[in-house]
């Protein structure tokens, strides 16, 4: 079955990881709610700064922070753009503020995606 991916990458300022982690709970319960397959957050464990690209460079990382990846999964583009919707009208999310975010969004690369090989 192929599936659709919402990718994310993100700086998270190493003092505020437990902050993302009950973030990252309060959002992935209310995606799945809606019918996303799976919601996954990680945090970096073996990530190294490339030569002209990686991880830590794509979210320009600081000294004091460490990148989170994260992706979402849907049974197919059409299925997250409806799960979106209802996500993005659902007031535990809007009632969230981005200025209190415990990482800078700004710096947050994100995109969807069509699987192509799964096993």
């Amino acid at each position: 079955m192929a599936r659709y991916v919402d990718g994310f990458i993100v700086a998270v300022p190493t003092a505020n990881v437990e902050a993302y982690r009950k973030l990252a709970r309060k959002a992935g319960k209310v995606w799945m709610e809606y019918g996303a397959l799976e919601y996954v957050e990680c945090i970096a464990d073996d990530v190294k700064p490339g030569k002209l690209t990686s991880f830590p460079q794509s979210v320009k990382q600081k000294p004091d922070e460490t990148v989170a990846f994260s992706w979402i999964t849907y049974k197919s583009r059409k299925h997250r753009d409806t799960v979106n919707a209802k996500v993005m009208a659902d007031p535990r999310i809007t009632a969230m503020d981005p200025k209190t975010m415990p990482f800078d969004a700004k710096r947050m690369i994100f995109g969807g995606f069509k699987s192509i090989v799964e096993f």
